[in-house]
């Protein structure tokens, strides 16, 4: 009985510690990939900015082809969006909020599951020698449940993987036309 009371002890010490340290843990993370593409931002801005051609070349799609997507909004730019529903990549929402082919498109993400919203952007910056660089950030904020900071210290370890491949599918792309 004296090693029940013990481990039981122990359990609730490691869930006070558990929770302890994920309030010193930051809510917010930040998630950044680039990439430089010999195309100018004219043959990138297309592929970005709009919803429909993400499945060309985000990793998301590729991973389950066959997701639910509706369509909203515009074509491209501000405005555009779709949701989708997928039995691997779950449930979420996308809205582009700003367009611009000089420089890209903003938008904000949402998954419902989670409650969890983001604002992201792709940046194009065009370099001196006819080259783009390709910027991809999703910047957040998980709240005050310090079991969220986890999730927040996680993000880049989760998330920077698919953003490389898709930025790698995005260049792929763009340099093959």
């Amino acid at each position: 009985m004296r090693w029940i009371v013990r481990i039981a002890g122990a359990l609730v010490l490691l869930a006070v510690v558990a929770v302890l340290v994920g309030f010193a843990l930051p809510g917010t993370y930040r998630v950044e990939r680039s990439i430089v593409v010999a195309a100018p931002p004219g043959r990138l801005y297309p592929l970005v900015a709009s919803p429909r051609r993400w499945k060309d070349w985000s990793m998301w799609n590729r991973r389950d082809p066959g997701m639910a997507i509706t369509w909203s909004g515009p074509e491209s730019g501000a405005g555009a969006g779709w949701s989708w529903n997928s039995r691997s990549e779950g449930q979420g929402r996308m809205t582009f909020t700003a367009a611009d082919p000089a420089t890209g498109v903003r938008y904000t993400l949402y998954f419902p599951a989670w409650d969890m919203s983001s604002t992201g952007e792709l940046r194009l910056i065009p370099l001196a020698d006819g080259n783009t660089r390709v910027s991809w950030t999703n910047v957040g904020d998980l709240g005050g449940n310090p079991l969220r900071h986890y999730l927040a210290a996680a993000m880049d370890h989760m998330v920077g993987p698919d953003f490389e491949a898709g930025l790698a599918n995005l260049k792929a792309i763009a340099e093959h036309r």
